[in-house]
Protein backbone atom coordinates (compact mmCIF):
# COMPACT_ATOMS: atom_id res chain seq x y z
CA UNK A 1 0.00 0.00 0.00
CA UNK A 2 1.20 3.51 -0.84
CA UNK A 3 0.56 6.39 1.57
CA UNK A 4 0.60 9.87 0.03
CA UNK A 5 0.70 12.70 2.57
CA UNK A 6 -0.60 16.18 1.80
CA UNK A 7 0.61 18.48 4.64
CA UNK A 8 -1.74 21.35 3.78
CA UNK A 9 -0.75 23.48 6.77
CA UNK A 10 2.19 21.47 8.08
CA UNK A 11 2.85 18.20 9.85
CA UNK A 12 3.09 16.99 13.43
CA UNK A 13 3.18 13.49 14.85
CA UNK A 14 -0.32 13.69 16.34
CA UNK A 15 -1.75 15.07 13.09
CA UNK A 16 -0.27 12.20 11.07
CA UNK A 17 -1.53 9.68 13.61
CA UNK A 18 -5.02 11.19 13.47
CA UNK A 19 -5.04 11.05 9.66
CA UNK A 20 -3.98 7.38 9.61
CA UNK A 21 -6.66 6.50 12.16
CA UNK A 22 -9.18 8.43 10.07
CA UNK A 23 -8.08 6.43 7.01
CA UNK A 24 -8.85 3.15 8.75
CA UNK A 25 -5.98 2.17 11.04
CA UNK A 26 -7.52 0.19 13.95
CA UNK A 27 -7.24 2.18 17.18
CA UNK A 28 -7.05 -0.91 19.43
CA UNK A 29 -4.18 -2.34 17.40
CA UNK A 30 -2.32 0.96 17.66
CA UNK A 31 -2.91 1.06 21.44
CA UNK A 32 -1.63 -2.50 21.77
CA UNK A 33 1.63 -1.65 19.99
CA UNK A 34 2.17 1.34 22.27
CA UNK A 35 1.30 -0.74 25.34
CA UNK A 36 3.96 -3.29 24.41
CA UNK A 37 6.65 -0.66 25.05
CA UNK A 38 5.91 -0.81 28.80
CA UNK A 39 5.06 2.88 28.90
CA UNK A 40 2.52 3.68 31.64
CA UNK A 41 0.37 6.66 32.50
CA UNK A 42 -1.10 7.41 29.09
CA UNK A 43 -4.38 7.22 27.17
CA UNK A 44 -4.93 7.54 23.42
CA UNK A 45 -8.32 8.47 21.97
CA UNK A 46 -9.47 9.34 18.46
CA UNK A 47 -12.09 12.08 18.40
CA UNK A 48 -14.00 13.37 15.38
CA UNK A 49 -13.81 17.14 15.03
CA UNK A 50 -15.02 19.63 12.43
CA UNK A 51 -12.52 22.24 11.29
CA UNK A 52 -13.73 24.93 8.88
CA UNK A 53 -16.46 22.55 7.69
CA UNK A 54 -14.07 19.60 7.22
CA UNK A 55 -14.47 16.49 9.38
CA UNK A 56 -11.16 15.15 10.68
CA UNK A 57 -9.82 12.92 13.44
CA UNK A 58 -7.91 14.35 16.37
CA UNK A 59 -5.50 11.94 18.07
CA UNK A 60 -5.73 12.95 21.74
CA UNK A 61 -2.98 11.78 24.10
CA UNK A 62 -3.69 12.22 27.80
CA UNK A 63 -0.88 11.58 30.27
CA UNK A 64 -0.55 11.45 34.03
CA UNK A 65 3.24 11.66 33.91
CA UNK A 66 3.97 15.30 33.17
CA UNK A 67 7.76 14.91 32.77
CA UNK A 68 8.87 16.36 29.45
CA UNK A 69 12.62 15.72 29.69
CA UNK A 70 14.21 12.29 29.33
CA UNK A 71 17.40 10.85 27.96
CA UNK A 72 17.01 9.64 24.40
CA UNK A 73 18.35 6.26 25.50
CA UNK A 74 15.32 5.79 27.78
CA UNK A 75 12.87 6.40 24.97
CA UNK A 76 14.84 4.17 22.59
CA UNK A 77 14.71 1.32 25.08
CA UNK A 78 10.94 1.65 25.37
CA UNK A 79 10.43 1.96 21.60
CA UNK A 80 12.53 -1.15 20.97
CA UNK A 81 9.93 -3.18 22.90
CA UNK A 82 7.04 -2.15 20.64
CA UNK A 83 5.35 -4.97 18.77
CA UNK A 84 5.19 -6.23 16.10
CA UNK A 85 8.88 -5.94 15.21
CA UNK A 86 8.46 -3.58 12.20
CA UNK A 87 6.79 -1.07 14.53
CA UNK A 88 9.81 -1.14 16.84
CA UNK A 89 12.17 -0.75 13.87
CA UNK A 90 10.47 2.38 12.51
CA UNK A 91 9.98 3.87 15.99
CA UNK A 92 13.61 3.46 17.00
CA UNK A 93 14.73 4.84 13.62
CA UNK A 94 12.68 7.99 14.23
CA UNK A 95 13.99 8.43 17.76
CA UNK A 96 17.56 7.75 16.64
CA UNK A 97 17.20 10.46 13.99
CA UNK A 98 16.00 12.90 16.67
CA UNK A 99 18.85 11.99 19.02
CA UNK A 100 21.45 12.40 16.26
CA UNK A 101 20.00 15.78 15.24
CA UNK A 102 19.99 17.07 18.82
CA UNK A 103 23.45 15.63 19.48
CA UNK A 104 24.90 17.36 16.43
CA UNK A 105 23.29 20.69 17.33
CA UNK A 106 24.44 20.62 20.96
CA UNK A 107 27.79 18.84 20.50
CA UNK A 108 26.63 15.86 22.58
CA UNK A 109 26.87 12.12 22.14
CA UNK A 110 23.43 11.07 20.78
CA UNK A 111 23.24 8.34 23.45
CA UNK A 112 23.53 11.01 26.17
CA UNK A 113 21.17 13.57 24.65
CA UNK A 114 18.48 14.88 26.97
CA UNK A 115 15.28 15.55 25.05
CA UNK A 116 13.24 18.44 26.35
CA UNK A 117 9.87 18.94 24.61
CA UNK A 118 10.39 15.60 22.82
CA UNK A 119 11.04 13.66 26.02
CA UNK A 120 7.43 13.40 27.16
CA UNK A 121 4.96 10.52 26.98
CA UNK A 122 3.04 12.11 24.14
CA UNK A 123 6.05 12.17 21.79
CA UNK A 124 6.65 8.43 22.26
CA UNK A 125 2.94 7.68 21.87
CA UNK A 126 2.81 9.67 18.62
CA UNK A 127 5.92 7.99 17.18
CA UNK A 128 5.00 4.41 18.07
CA UNK A 129 1.37 5.11 17.19
CA UNK A 130 2.23 6.28 13.66
CA UNK A 131 4.57 3.32 13.15
CA UNK A 132 1.83 0.95 14.30
CA UNK A 133 -0.80 2.59 12.09
CA UNK A 134 1.42 2.38 8.99
CA UNK A 135 2.08 -1.28 9.72
CA UNK A 136 -1.60 -2.07 10.33
CA UNK A 137 -2.56 -0.43 7.03
CA UNK A 138 0.06 -2.41 5.13
CA UNK A 139 1.93 0.70 3.98
CA UNK A 140 5.19 -0.13 2.19
CA UNK A 141 5.86 3.25 0.55
CA UNK A 142 5.39 6.80 1.85
CA UNK A 143 5.28 9.83 -0.47
CA UNK A 144 4.80 13.39 0.76
CA UNK A 145 4.03 16.71 -0.93
CA UNK A 146 6.49 19.56 -0.17
CA UNK A 147 6.38 20.54 3.50
CA UNK A 148 5.31 24.14 4.22
CA UNK A 149 7.67 25.88 6.64
CA UNK A 150 6.45 28.71 8.86
CA UNK A 151 8.22 31.86 9.99
CA UNK A 152 8.69 33.71 13.26
CA UNK A 153 9.91 32.23 16.54
CA UNK A 154 9.11 29.27 18.77
CA UNK A 155 9.78 28.89 22.50
CA UNK A 156 11.83 25.82 23.41
CA UNK A 157 13.76 24.51 26.39
CA UNK A 158 16.76 26.63 25.40
CA UNK A 159 14.72 29.82 24.92
CA UNK A 160 13.34 31.49 21.80
CA UNK A 161 14.40 29.84 18.56
CA UNK A 162 13.74 30.78 14.93
CA UNK A 163 11.13 28.91 12.91
CA UNK A 164 11.72 26.35 11.62
CA UNK A 165 13.47 25.10 14.76
CA UNK A 166 17.10 24.00 14.23
CA UNK A 167 16.30 20.38 15.10
CA UNK A 168 13.49 20.32 12.55
CA UNK A 169 15.76 21.71 9.82
CA UNK A 170 18.40 19.11 10.66
CA UNK A 171 15.82 16.32 10.38
CA UNK A 172 14.52 17.71 7.08
CA UNK A 173 17.89 17.31 5.34
CA UNK A 174 17.10 15.80 1.94
CA UNK A 175 13.36 16.55 2.17
CA UNK A 176 11.44 18.89 -0.13
CA UNK A 177 10.11 22.05 1.55
CA UNK A 178 8.38 25.25 0.53
CA UNK A 179 7.56 28.57 2.15
CA UNK A 180 4.18 29.50 3.61
CA UNK A 181 2.46 32.60 4.93
CA UNK A 182 1.83 30.89 8.27
CA UNK A 183 3.76 32.03 11.32
CA UNK A 184 5.07 29.68 13.97
CA UNK A 185 6.00 26.02 13.92
CA UNK A 186 4.29 24.21 11.04
CA UNK A 187 6.49 21.10 10.96
CA UNK A 188 7.54 19.52 14.26
CA UNK A 189 10.69 17.48 14.88
CA UNK A 190 8.51 14.44 15.56
CA UNK A 191 6.75 14.77 12.20
CA UNK A 192 10.05 15.30 10.36
CA UNK A 193 11.68 12.32 12.11
CA UNK A 194 8.80 10.00 11.22
CA UNK A 195 9.04 10.96 7.55
CA UNK A 196 12.79 10.35 7.60
CA UNK A 197 12.46 6.99 9.33
CA UNK A 198 9.79 5.86 6.86
CA UNK A 199 12.11 6.45 3.90
CA UNK A 200 9.75 9.08 2.53
CA UNK A 201 10.20 10.47 -0.95
CA UNK A 202 8.71 13.81 -1.95
CA UNK A 203 6.54 14.80 -4.86
CA UNK A 204 3.02 14.75 -6.31
CA UNK A 205 0.65 11.80 -5.84
CA UNK A 206 2.25 8.70 -7.34
CA UNK A 207 0.46 6.54 -9.88
CA UNK A 208 -1.89 4.40 -7.79
CA UNK A 209 -5.51 3.45 -7.24
CA UNK A 210 -6.83 5.40 -4.19
CA UNK A 211 -8.70 3.26 -1.66
CA UNK A 212 -9.06 5.56 1.38
CA UNK A 213 -8.38 9.12 2.52
CA UNK A 214 -8.09 10.35 6.08
CA UNK A 215 -7.72 13.77 7.71
CA UNK A 216 -5.82 14.45 10.92
CA UNK A 217 -6.48 17.64 12.88
CA UNK A 218 -3.86 19.66 14.70
CA UNK A 219 -4.45 21.49 17.96
CA UNK A 220 -3.68 24.92 16.52
CA UNK A 221 -6.71 26.93 15.32
CA UNK A 222 -6.20 28.90 12.11
CA UNK A 223 -8.49 31.77 11.14
CA UNK A 224 -8.78 31.11 7.42
CA UNK A 225 -8.12 27.41 6.76
CA UNK A 226 -8.45 23.97 8.36
CA UNK A 227 -5.31 22.94 10.22
CA UNK A 228 -5.24 19.38 8.93
CA UNK A 229 -3.00 16.90 7.17
CA UNK A 230 -4.50 14.53 4.61
CA UNK A 231 -3.30 11.02 3.82
CA UNK A 232 -4.43 9.02 0.81
CA UNK A 233 -3.90 5.28 0.72
CA UNK A 234 -3.59 3.67 -2.68
CA UNK A 235 -2.71 0.41 -4.32
CA UNK A 236 0.15 0.53 -6.84
CA UNK A 237 -0.79 -0.34 -10.39
CA UNK A 238 -0.90 -4.09 -10.77
CA UNK A 239 2.10 -5.14 -12.84
CA UNK A 240 1.08 -6.90 -16.02
CA UNK A 241 2.88 -9.64 -17.89
CA UNK A 242 5.79 -11.87 -16.97
CA UNK A 243 8.24 -8.96 -17.07
CA UNK A 244 6.68 -7.34 -13.94
CA UNK A 245 5.86 -4.06 -15.66
CA UNK A 246 2.95 -1.68 -15.75
CA UNK A 247 2.33 0.41 -18.86
CA UNK A 248 1.47 4.10 -18.51
CA UNK A 249 1.32 7.20 -20.69
CA UNK A 250 4.14 9.74 -20.38
CA UNK A 251 5.09 12.98 -22.12
CA UNK A 252 8.58 13.98 -23.26
CA UNK A 253 9.33 17.71 -23.43
CA UNK A 254 12.40 18.84 -25.39
CA UNK A 255 14.10 22.07 -26.42
CA UNK A 256 17.42 22.87 -28.17
CA UNK A 257 19.67 25.32 -26.34
CA UNK A 258 22.88 26.90 -27.65
CA UNK A 259 23.06 29.95 -25.39
CA UNK A 260 22.50 28.53 -21.89
CA UNK A 261 25.30 27.81 -19.43
CA UNK A 262 25.91 24.52 -17.70
CA UNK A 263 24.96 26.10 -14.37
CA UNK A 264 21.54 27.07 -15.72
CA UNK A 265 20.98 23.61 -17.21
CA UNK A 266 21.82 21.95 -13.87
CA UNK A 267 19.42 24.33 -12.11
CA UNK A 268 16.57 23.59 -14.54
CA UNK A 269 17.04 19.83 -14.24
CA UNK A 270 16.94 20.06 -10.44
CA UNK A 271 13.84 22.29 -10.53
CA UNK A 272 12.08 19.95 -12.97
CA UNK A 273 12.62 16.98 -10.65
CA UNK A 274 11.38 19.02 -7.68
CA UNK A 275 8.24 19.91 -9.66
CA UNK A 276 7.37 16.28 -10.35
CA UNK A 277 9.30 15.29 -13.47
CA UNK A 278 9.95 11.57 -13.75
CA UNK A 279 13.40 12.29 -15.16
CA UNK A 280 15.37 15.09 -16.80
CA UNK A 281 18.65 15.08 -18.73
CA UNK A 282 20.59 16.70 -21.56
CA UNK A 283 22.23 15.36 -24.72
CA UNK A 284 24.87 17.16 -26.80
CA UNK A 285 23.95 18.39 -30.29
CA UNK A 286 25.35 20.47 -33.15
CA UNK A 287 22.98 23.14 -34.44
CA UNK A 288 23.03 25.47 -37.43
CA UNK A 289 26.31 27.21 -38.28
CA UNK A 290 28.14 24.45 -36.39
CA UNK A 291 27.13 25.75 -32.98
CA UNK A 292 27.55 23.26 -30.10
CA UNK A 293 24.36 22.94 -28.09
CA UNK A 294 22.44 20.83 -25.58
CA UNK A 295 18.99 19.28 -25.93
CA UNK A 296 17.12 19.53 -22.64
CA UNK A 297 14.72 16.62 -22.06
CA UNK A 298 12.03 16.40 -19.37
CA UNK A 299 9.98 13.23 -18.88
CA UNK A 300 6.64 13.72 -17.13
CA UNK A 301 3.21 12.30 -16.51
CA UNK A 302 0.46 14.07 -18.49
CA UNK A 303 -0.92 15.96 -15.47
CA UNK A 304 2.47 17.61 -14.83
CA UNK A 305 3.16 18.63 -18.42
CA UNK A 306 1.87 22.21 -18.35
CA UNK A 307 3.78 23.38 -15.28
CA UNK A 308 7.00 21.70 -16.45
CA UNK A 309 6.70 23.27 -19.91
CA UNK A 310 6.25 26.69 -18.30
CA UNK A 311 9.27 26.02 -16.11
CA UNK A 312 11.44 25.22 -19.14
CA UNK A 313 10.29 28.35 -20.96
CA UNK A 314 10.81 30.65 -17.99
CA UNK A 315 14.19 29.30 -16.84
CA UNK A 316 15.92 28.86 -20.20
CA UNK A 317 14.41 31.66 -22.28
CA UNK A 318 13.82 29.24 -25.14
CA UNK A 319 11.25 30.21 -27.76
CA UNK A 320 9.65 26.78 -28.04
CA UNK A 321 9.27 23.36 -26.43
CA UNK A 322 8.51 20.18 -28.38
CA UNK A 323 6.08 17.73 -26.85
CA UNK A 324 5.49 14.06 -27.64
CA UNK A 325 3.23 11.50 -25.99
CA UNK A 326 4.70 8.05 -25.42
CA UNK A 327 4.12 4.97 -23.31
CA UNK A 328 6.58 3.44 -20.88
CA UNK A 329 6.71 0.07 -19.17
CA UNK A 330 7.56 0.81 -15.53
CA UNK A 331 8.97 -1.96 -13.35
CA UNK A 332 7.19 -2.30 -10.03
CA UNK A 333 9.34 -0.99 -7.18
CA UNK A 334 9.07 0.01 -3.51
CA UNK A 335 11.16 2.20 -1.21
CA UNK A 336 12.43 0.40 1.89
CA UNK A 337 14.03 1.86 5.00
CA UNK A 338 17.01 0.17 6.69
CA UNK A 339 19.64 1.31 9.18
CA UNK A 340 23.43 1.21 8.92
CA UNK A 341 24.90 1.59 12.42
CA UNK A 342 21.81 3.55 13.42
CA UNK A 343 21.71 5.83 10.36
CA UNK A 344 18.53 5.54 8.21
CA UNK A 345 19.14 4.62 4.56
CA UNK A 346 16.44 4.33 1.91
CA UNK A 347 16.70 1.46 -0.55
CA UNK A 348 14.78 1.24 -3.82
CA UNK A 349 13.78 -2.38 -4.36
CA UNK A 350 12.34 -4.07 -7.43
CA UNK A 351 11.77 -7.67 -8.51
CA UNK A 352 15.33 -8.00 -9.83
CA UNK A 353 17.36 -6.35 -7.09
CA UNK A 354 17.79 -3.35 -4.82
CA UNK A 355 19.86 -0.16 -4.74
CA UNK A 356 20.47 2.25 -1.88
CA UNK A 357 19.75 5.96 -2.39
CA UNK A 358 23.07 7.71 -2.99
CA UNK A 359 22.35 10.77 -0.81
CA UNK A 360 21.50 8.52 2.14
CA UNK A 361 24.55 6.31 1.65
CA UNK A 362 26.77 9.40 1.46
CA UNK A 363 25.30 10.69 4.73
CA UNK A 364 25.70 7.30 6.41
CA UNK A 365 29.27 7.01 5.13
CA UNK A 366 30.12 10.41 6.60
CA UNK A 367 28.49 9.67 9.97
CA UNK A 368 29.78 6.12 10.41
CA UNK A 369 33.17 6.41 8.78
CA UNK A 370 32.45 3.40 6.55
CA UNK A 371 33.38 3.52 2.86
CA UNK A 372 30.50 4.53 0.60
CA UNK A 373 30.52 1.24 -1.31
CA UNK A 374 30.38 -0.73 1.97
CA UNK A 375 27.35 1.26 3.15
CA UNK A 376 25.57 0.76 -0.19
CA UNK A 377 26.21 -2.98 -0.23
CA UNK A 378 25.16 -3.48 3.41
CA UNK A 379 21.97 -1.49 2.84
CA UNK A 380 21.13 -3.53 -0.26
CA UNK A 381 21.63 -6.81 1.55
CA UNK A 382 19.57 -5.70 4.56
CA UNK A 383 16.67 -4.64 2.33
CA UNK A 384 16.69 -7.92 0.44
CA UNK A 385 16.90 -9.94 3.68
CA UNK A 386 14.11 -8.04 5.44
CA UNK A 387 11.82 -7.66 2.41
CA UNK A 388 12.50 -10.41 -0.12
CA UNK A 389 10.39 -9.87 -3.21
CA UNK A 390 8.71 -13.19 -4.12
CA UNK A 391 8.67 -14.33 -7.74
CA UNK A 392 5.76 -12.89 -9.71
CA UNK A 393 3.57 -14.91 -11.96
CA UNK A 394 2.03 -13.57 -15.12
CA UNK A 395 -0.79 -11.19 -14.28
CA UNK A 396 -0.07 -11.40 -10.55
CA UNK A 397 1.03 -8.96 -7.91
CA UNK A 398 4.22 -9.07 -5.85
Amino acid sequence: MICWINPFTGLAGDMLLGALLDAGAPLEQVRASIGATGLTGWELDAEKVTVHGLTATSARVRVTDTATERRAAELLELAASARPEPVATLSTAALTAIARAEGRLHGTDPAEVHLHELGGHDALVDIVGVAAALHALGVTEVVCAPLPLGTGRVRAGHGLLPCPAPATLELLTGATVTGTDLRGETVTPTGAALLRAAGTRYGPPPTMTPVATGYGAGTRVLADRPNVVAVTLGRPLTPTGADHTAVEAVVTLETNLDDVTGEVLAHVIARALEEGALDSWTTPAVMKKGRPAQVLHVLARPEATERLRELMLAETGTLGVRQSVQTRAAVHRTMRGVEIDGVPVRVKQGPFGAKAEHDDTATASRLTGLPLRVVAERARRLAEQEHPDPPMEKGGTP
